[in-house]
């Protein structure tokens, strides 16, 4: 995955925090988004700290029969000191590799069902 140094998250991400990539043939959905409860971004009224940002990472992908299969990827990025999380320029790509990776465990673990299921008839 190519990552744009000049955009503080790598890629272009929307004003809701959101972006589709491709990656090894998977169109994957991006989520960049904080872990408050709040809509004002600002320090947490008790703690007094910032909340973390979670960047995700989900696709899924269809079979026969109503198979289906999915990825998903999450890294989340803490806020440095008492300010708020500095966009971290790789933590998409972590997000992508975490998906596909756990996308192929599915389909070894799946394969393996299928192999240990005994055919019908």
């Amino acid at each position: 995955m190519e990552i744009d140094p000049a955009l503080p998250w790598g890629i272009a991400i929307d004003y809701a925090g959101r972006a589709t990539v491709t990656e090894a043939g998977h169109t994957l959905h991006i989520n960049v988004s904080d872990t408050s409860l709040s809509s004002v971004i600002g320090p947490d009224s008790i703690t007094g700290t910032y909340s973390p940002v979670n960047v995700t990472a989900e696709f899924s992908e269809s079979g026969a029969r109503g198979a289906v299969l999915r990825g998903s990827g999450r890294v989340t990025v803490l806020p440095d000191g008492s300010g708020p999380v500095v966009p971290d320029g790789t933590a998409v790509q972590r997000a992508v590799a975490a998906a596909l990776a756990d996308f192929q465990t599915a389909v070894t673990d799946y394969a393996a069902l299928c192999a240990a299921w005994p055919p019908a008839g």
